[in-house]
């Protein structure tokens, strides 16, 4: 088979987002396995319908702050007391006051940094790597439900024609990937 090792995948476009929902219900209620979702923007909603559980991204961002805060805390008190100890401005060695606008730009400095590393991480959006594309259209203003009918039957890959027609898409393609 030329295609040994790839997916095939049918997938259908729609053009409204809300179509797109009623569409994930439909196929919830036939019992289809949907292998993935596109859409060009975050469609609220979406998320409990295809059973997706919340992102412990947050969890990651916290502590890349409380990181940067630490780090900026702790080093400004070792540089001002221990390695540079100078009375400048009628401050003292240790003046907490002063280490609040450095340590807040470092605990922004540091959650930023670490979610897009990590981000990209999770996403597979390192530098070098190509993803495949159902159609350039889903990013741009298309909405899109995929199966894959790698190993699915004549029968099968009719069945989700035909749910695909009876939700309203604009358009079913099918694509190896």
């Amino acid at each position: 088979m030329a295609n040994s090792g790839k997916t095939k995948v049918l997938y259908g476009l729609y053009g409204d987002d809300e179509i797109l929902l009623s569409a994930i219900s439909e196929a919830n209620k036939r019992h289809l396995d949907i292998m993935d979702v596109f859409t060009p923007f975050p469609v609220h909603g979406l998320d409990p319908l295809l059973g997706l559980e919340e992102s412990r991204l947050h969890i990651a961002g916290f502590i890349y702050g409380a990181l940067g805060t630490l780090t900026a805390f702790l080093g400004m008190s070792w540089i001002f007391t221990r390695d540079w100890p100078i009375i400048f401005g009628g401050k003292p060695y240790w003046s907490v006051p002063a280490f609040i606008p450095i340590t807040f730009e470092l605990t922004v400095l540091f959650a930023s940094i670490g979610m897009v590393v990590t981000f990209y991480t999770i996403c597979g959006l390192r530098p070098g790597v190509t993803n495949p594309t159902l159609d350039d259209r889903i990013s741009d203003d298309k909405f899109c439900v995929a199966f894959d009918t790698t190993n699915s039957s004549e029968a099968e890959i009719d069945e989700l024609k035909g749910y695909f027609s009876a939700t309203g898409v604009e358009e079913v393609n099918t694509k190896w990937l």
